[in-house]
C-alpha cells in the first residue's frame, strides 16, 4: 500500500536511528581527539601523584614497586623518566637517554617550541614535538617533592590512532545497529499496524454496509479501544439501517395499501353505482309510466308493478349482501362453531333449488349419503353451498351435469360442487373473490347477480379459518371448501 502507516512508521525510526548514529560519529570525529588528550591529561597528573606518593615515602629506589611501575607505564603507555638532584636515573622505562637529554633541555634551557596544556606549582603538562622521532607527544615533566625531575609522556598519535579505530569500529556497530534497527522497526511497525489495517478493512466494508467484519485483534492499548468502539458502532449502525430499512418496508406498504383501499374505494362506489343505477332507472322509468297512464289496461299495469317490485327487491338483495359482506370483513358478525352434518346441509340445499334444477334439465349428482359431521357455522356454511350451487345453476352448460363431491381428507371435509360448462379465464381465478368482479357481466346481470356472492363466500371462510378456491376443469369448473371434520365420520 503506497503511503501506508507501516511504510512511514519504518521510515522515521529508520531516519532517527541513521540521524543519530551519523550525529555520533560527526561529534566523535570532531571531539574523540580531544576527549582523548583530555583524559590522557588526567592520566598524567594521576601518574606524577602515583610516582610522587612513591618518593615521599623514600621508596622510590625500592624494587617493591618495580610492579606498580611497570603496571602504570603499561597501561597507559606512558614512557617514565625520573632522575636524582645529581641527574641520575632512577627509574626509567625508556633503554637510552634521550629522554633524560630532554628533561634536562627543559630544566636547564626551557623549550618555547612546547605548547603549553596546564602549569602546576611542581610539573607543566605541554605538547611538543620530539625532533629525533618527528611525533607529537603530550608530555608532563617538573620535580618531586624531594627535588628528583621526572618526565612522563605519551604519544599523541597513538591517541589519535585510538580515536580512529573507536571511530571506526562506533561506524561499523553503528551501521550493523541501523540494519537491525530497522528490521526490527520494520516487524514491530508491521505488529502496530496490524490493527490498525484490520481498523480500515472493516471501516472500508462498513461502507459497503457489511456490518458482519469486526474488530478481533484484541488488546488494551487505545487502538484495542477504538476497534471495541468500531465493534460497538456497527452493530448500532447495523440495527439502526434495520430499523430504518423496516420502517421503509412498512411505509411502502402503507402507502400501497393506501393506495389499493384508494383503488378499492373508488372501484366500490362504481361497481355499487352501476348495479343501483339500472334497477332504479327502471322503477324510475316504470312509476313514470304508471303515473302517465301509459298503459291503461289491467295486464299492463301488473307487468309494470311487477317490474318496479323485482327491480326494488334487487335493489334490497344487493344492499343486504353489502351489509353482511362489510359485518363479515370487519368482524362485527361472530362465528358461532357447532357441529352438525354437512351431507344433510347440501341435500337441502339441493331440494330447495329442485324446481330450477328441474326447469332447467340439469342433471345433478350427490351420491353420499352416510353422513359427515364438521364443525362450522352451519348457517354460513348454508350460504357457501348456496352461493356455489346458485353459481353453478347459472353458469352449467353441455351436458347439464352439477356433481358435488364429498370427501375426508387429513381430518378435513372436502366439499367439491362441479357444472359442466364454460372453463373460467386463468387470469380471472383469483379475481373472482373481489367485490362485483365479474367475468361475463352481461350474464351475470341476466340473471340477477351482484358480483357479491364469492366476496361472501371468501369472508366466511377466512373468519373460520378454512381453505377455499376454485379449479378448472376439462368440461367445466369446480368451486371447493374445507372444514374441520375431526376424523368423525359415521
Amino acid at each position: 500500500m503506497s503511503g501506508s502507516i507501516k511504510k512511514q512508521f519504518a521510515f522515521l525510526f529508520g531516519s532517527v536511528m541513521a540521524g543519530s548514529l551519523i550525529l555520533c560519529m560527526v561529534i566523535s570525529s570532531l571531539f574523540s581527539s580531544s576527549y582523548y588528550i583530555k583524559n590522557k591529561e588526567r592520566v598524567l597528573a594521576e601518574g606524577y601523584n602515583y610516582i610522587e606518593n612513591m618518593a615521599g615515602s623514600g621508596s622510590l629506589e625500592s624494587g617493591g614497586y618495580d610492579t606498580g611501575f611497570d603496571y602504570l607505564s603499561g597501561k597507559n603507555n606512558l614512557e617514565i623518566l625520573v632522575l636524582d638532584t645529581d641527574t641520575e636515573t632512577i627509574r626509567s622505562t625508556s633503554g637510552d637517554n634521550r629522554m633524560a637529554r630532554r628533561l634536562l633541555d627543559y630544566i636547564i634551557n626551557g623549550n618555547s617550541s612546547a605548547e603549553l596544556i596546564s602549569q602546576q606549582d611542581k610539573y607543566i603538562i605541554q605538547k611538543a614535538v620530539d625532533p629525533s622521532m618527528g611525533m607529537q607527544y603530550l608530555e608532563l615533566w617538573g620535580f618531586l617533592s624531594d627535588g628528583k625531575m621526572i618526565l612522563m609522556r605519551t604519544p599523541i598519535e597513538s591517541i589519535k590512532d585510538s580515536a580512529a579505530i573507536a571511530n571506526k569500529f562506533l561506524t561499523y556497530i553503528g551501521i550493523v545497529a541501523l540494519i537491525i534497527g530497522i528490521i526490527i522497526t520494520w516487524i514491530i511497525s508491521s505488529q502496530v499496524t496490524k490493527p490498525i489495517l484490520e481498523l480500515v478493512d472493516i471501516s472500508a466494508k462498513m461502507t459497503n454496509l457489511d456490518f458482519d467484519a469486526k474488530y478481533t485483534s484484541g488488546g488494551r492499548n487505545e487502538i484495542a479501544m477504538l476497534g471495541e468502539h468500531i465493534n460497538d458502532l456497527s452493530k448500532k449502525l447495523e440495527s439502526t439501517i434495520s430499523e430504518l430499512k423496516t420502517a421503509n418496508n412498512e411505509l411502502k406498504q402503507d402507502l400501497a395499501r393506501k393506495t389499493e383501499l384508494e383503488e378499492m374505494r373508488t372501484e366500490f362506489l362504481s361497481n355499487v353505482s352501476h348495479e343501483l343505477k339500472t334497477p332504479i332507472a327502471l322503477i324510475q322509468g316504470y312509476a313514470e309510466g304508471l303515473k302517465d297512464n301509459v298503459n291503461s289496461d289491467e295486464e299492463s299495469r301488473d307487468f309494470y308493478c311487477d317490474v318496479i317490485v323485482d327491480e326494488a327487491d334487487r335493489m334490497n338483495r344487493l344492499v343486504k349482501s353489502l351489509l353482511e359482506l362489510n359485518e363479515l370483513e370487519n368482524r362485527f358478525d361472530n362465528i358461532k362453531l357447532e357441529r352438525f352434518d354437512v351431507v344433510m346441509l347440501i341435500k337441502n340445499c339441493i331440494n330447495t333449488d329442485a324446481l330450477l334444477l328441474e326447469q332447467k334439465e340439469i342433471r345433478l349428482k350427490f351420491e353420499q349419503n352416510e353422513p359427515i359431521y364438521v364443525w362450522a357455522d352451519q348457517f354460513k356454511v348454508e350460504q357457501i353451498v348456496n352461493n356455489y350451487l346458485s353459481n353453478a345453476i347459472h353458469y352449467v352448460k353441455n351436458e347439464m351435469i352439477i356433481e358435488i363431491k364429498t370427501e375426508i381428507i387429513d381430518d378435513k371435509a372436502h366439499i367439491d360442487i362441479f357444472n359442466t360448462g364454460d372453463r373460467i379465464p386463468d387470469e380471472s381465478l383469483d379475481k373472482l373473490w373481489q367485490k362485483f368482479y365479474k367475468v361475463d357481466k352481461a350474464r351475470t346481470r341476466e340473471y340477477g347477480g351482484s358480483g357479491i356472492g364469492l366476496s361472501i363466500v371468501k369472508a366466511i371462510m377466512d373468519s373460520m379459518g378454512q381453505n377455499y378456491g376454485v379449479i378448472n376443469r376439462v368440461n367445466g369448473v369446480s368451486f371447493w371448501f374445507e372444514l374441520d371434520a375431526k376424523g368423525e365420520v359415521v
